[in-house]
């Protein structure tokens, strides 16, 4: 299939491929480029989100405190 590369250097996945993987908004692809074969290849990534179990419920403010420390650790 072939994409349009826009000014941005952005391109469309189309439907029929991101049907077929299930690629759904916000999921996390991996792009490689193949020096050898000169091909670009776009993978799914299933990537796991961390979970913390911690024995107690949290008040909204500790939830966002947490949230900014796991987008911390993040970058």
């Amino acid at each position: 299939m072939k994409v349009r590369v826009t000014r941005n250097y952005q391109i469309t996945i189309p439907a029929e491929i991101r049907r077929k993987i299930n690629l759904q908004l916000g999921e996390v692809v991996d792009v490689t480029y193949d020096d050898v074969t000169g091909e670009i290849r776009i993978k799914k990534v299933s990537e796991k989100r961390k979970t913390l179990k911690i024995g107690k419920k949290l008040a909204p403010d500790e939830i966002e405190n947490l949230i900014s420390m796991g987008m911390d650790e993040s970058l």
